[in-house]
């Protein structure tokens, strides 16, 4: 049992994590043969099934260019409404408890934690020179800045708008799942190529890669909790770092404020002394480690909750007129 335990939960930080994460996980799994199997209802190819609007989650890139119609318009996207209430929701809980949608919700944060440990038990992990580390964690912003620049500062209103009746935008729920379904050569050697990279260096993709990540880092640095370190109490046996899916060198720190740090509690769990690390409030208020999962799963529940209760869940579209629009624009796909 950790020593971070008490009389709420009786496991510790790590196990509670991949408990949720698997939980998470297997939902995605649940929602991606039911809009597969609406898909084959579409293409005559099977019975009728609903089609499952949690699937939106996967469209990011949309959601923000809905977001920027909310704050231009004050309209909701009613096409993919799932979509741009699940990123808000994301959005909120990020600056309320840093990275913690990459921590216990992300599918591909599970997947990168998967890699690092194959990648540690079959002895081929590497670590990067310090200095080509701190370069590498640019490329993520870069690929943000790409996305920011594109979607809210070139996109006018009617150019949103065009994009939003356009058939890409229509269809593209179904275009993702067909990515998969049937993904190009070059698709599959540039995933094999992050893959083996994640496997020699502990989470590449989450670290150095990914844009949702690093707009969700942006957010996190004004959040109001964070791990404080309380150094007459560290021996600096840097098990933190170790454990750290960043690598963030938490035995240097006061207190862990970097747009890295993803809220996951391994640090706290591995640290071999008790009182040393903590999660706090406003770097002076401790708080109970298990605040961190259960406001990141509170707010998202939350926020499904809020969007079905006024209508911002499901889209206007009828599943009758799906059909139509999925067997005329990718019934030759």
């Amino acid at each position: 049992m950790s020593k971070h335990s008490n009389h709420v939960f009786l496991l510790g930080p790590s196990i509670v994590r991949k408990l949720i994460q698997v939980g998470y996980a297997l939902f995605c799994l649940y929602i991606g043969w039911q809009f597969y199997r609406f898909y084959l209802w579409t293409m005559d190819l099977g019975p009728y099934v609903p089609r499952p609007a949690a699937v939106e989650a996967f469209l990011p890139i949309g959601a923000l260019v809905s977001l920027k119609r909310l704050v231009l318009t004050g309209h909701w996207d009613m096409i993919h409404p799932a979509g741009l209430s699940f990123f808000i929701g994301v959005l909120f809980a990020s600056f309320l408890f840093r990275r913690g949608f990459c921590a216990y919700v992300c599918p591909i944060g599970l997947i990168n934690d998967a890699l690092a440990w194959l990648g540690k038990v079959a002895r081929v992990r590497l670590t990067p020179p310090r200095f080509v580390h701190i370069g590498l964690l640019g490329l993520k912003y870069l690929l943000l800045g790409f996305f920011a620049w594109s979607i809210l500062v070139k996109m006018d209103l009617g150019a949103i708008d065009s994009f939003m009746r356009s058939p890409y935008n229509l269809t593209v729920d179904a275009r993702m799942l067909l990515f998969f379904l049937h993904p190009s050569t070059t698709s599959l050697i540039v995933m094999g190529v992050i893959a083996a990279l994640c496997i020699f260096f502990k989470h590449f993709w989450c670290t150095y890669l990914c844009p949702y990540g690093a707009l969700l880092g942006i957010l996190s640095i004004f959040s109001p909790v964070s791990v404080k370190r309380v150094e007459g109490e560290c021996r600096h046996c840097k098990r933190c770092q170790e454990s750290c899916p960043s690598s963030i060198r938490v035995w240097e720190k006061e207190t862990v404020r970097v747009p890295e740090c993803i809220g996951c509690m391994e640090c706290l769990d591995s640290c071999p002394e008790k009182g040393c690390l903590s999660l706090s409030l406003f770097g002076r208020r401790s708080l109970p480690w298990w605040v961190m999962p259960l406001g990141v799963v509170g707010v998202l529940l939350l926020t499904w909750i809020l969007a079905n209760f006024t209508g911002h869940w499901h889209t206007m579209i009828p599943d009758e007129r799906l059909k139509v629009i999925y067997k005329a624009l990718l019934g030759h796909i």
